[in-house]
């Protein structure tokens, strides 16, 4: 009973030492001292070289009754299927078309609800661009924190990506606001006539499964509030529920005065390290304790309008 009874002693012993040592550790990083400058004055003190334009080759203008919606397009990521994609709008494909899927904290989908419209010169099929190989002197911004989908993490031209050294691969990731090209089971099933954008919570499992070929940087909220589809998956169900798209076009084909001319903080500077840092610990006199740890969708790419 004594020799239990000291094997009891010693696990307690234990235990407690390994809860002492996570209330220190809390408190440590409970002590992480506070960043001074908020976001906003991050911001405020950006240079004019902390910006870039939008390329309006690889800009799309998603034209809707209620508003525009501006894409920019990541040909470096997925060649292909960008590609395909600005065939489809120069042919008109989308005019006409209709937003056919919303599905609550999900995605918004548009493309031909009766699949009956015809391809004048884009591809029907295009090989799925998943991933594609990177160069070691490619601009990545990479997070300090630990990601659960990828080895490493971080912004490449201003969009939110991964990669993985042992394959030198890098991939686009599912974060709000992604354009994907919606696809069936095999991996060529997708030509970018039926897209979608991530409009809820980050569905990171999709990556490296769908082609993502670029972001929304304007007009997301047109998206994200359109009603929810009562079908399976969130589809329509009938003509009345769906949104007319009115048009899309390549922005370099939308005369100067009609375009919208945006910048976007550019990822490769000073200023954006600043700004992750201090989202990563928030200060101000509302924010207690400091998580010194960012999620990779959590980082935010401002955007802003030039008039």
């Amino acid at each position: 009973m004594r020799t239990n009874f000291t094997y009891t002693k010693i696990a307690l012993a234990a235990i407690f030492s390994l809860l002492a040592s996570s209330v220190s550790a809390q408190q440590k990083a409970s002590k992480v001292s506070l960043p001074k400058l908020s976001m906003a004055d991050i911001l405020k003190s950006s240079q004019a070289s902390d910006w870039r334009v939008l390329n309006p080759d690889n800009t799309l203008y998603l034209e809707m009754e209620k508003g525009r919606v501006v894409i920019e397009l990541a040909p470096e990521f997925a060649p292909k299927n960008v590609a395909n994609i600005k065939a489809l709008v120069k042919e008109g494909y989308f005019d006409g078309l209709a937003m056919i899927r919303s599905h609550d904290n999900y995605v918004a989908q548009w493309g031909d609800p009766g699949e009956k419209r015809e391809f004048k010169n884009a591809a029907k099929k295009v090989e799925g661009e998943f991933t594609v190989k990177y160069k070691n002197d490619a601009p990545f911004t990479r997070l300090p924190d630990v990601d659960g989908y990828a080895p490493q993490v971080g912004h490449v031209n201003s969009f939110a990506a991964a990669r993985d050294p042992k394959t030198q691969t890098t991939w686009l990731t599912h974060c709000y606001g992604a354009i994907g090209v919606a696809r069936g089971n095999e991996t060529d099933s997708g030509n970018g006539s039926s897209l979608y954008a991530v409009t809820g919570h980050a569905p990171r499992n999709l990556d490296r499964n769908i082609t993502v070929v670029g972001r929304v940087m304007y007009g997301i909220e047109l998206l994200s509030s359109l009603p929810r589809g009562t079908g399976a998956l969130g589809f329509y169900e009938k003509p009345e529920e769906r949104t007319l798209i009115k048009s899309v076009r390549i922005a370099a084909d939308v005369p100067e005065a009609e375009r919208i001319k945006l910048e976007v903080l550019r990822t490769d500077t000073a200023n954006f390290k600043a700004l992750v840092e201090a989202q990563r610990n928030r200060g101000g006199d509302w924010y207690k304790f400091a998580a010194n740890h960012i999620e990779l969708c959590n980082v935010p790419i401002p955007v802003r309008v030039v008039k």
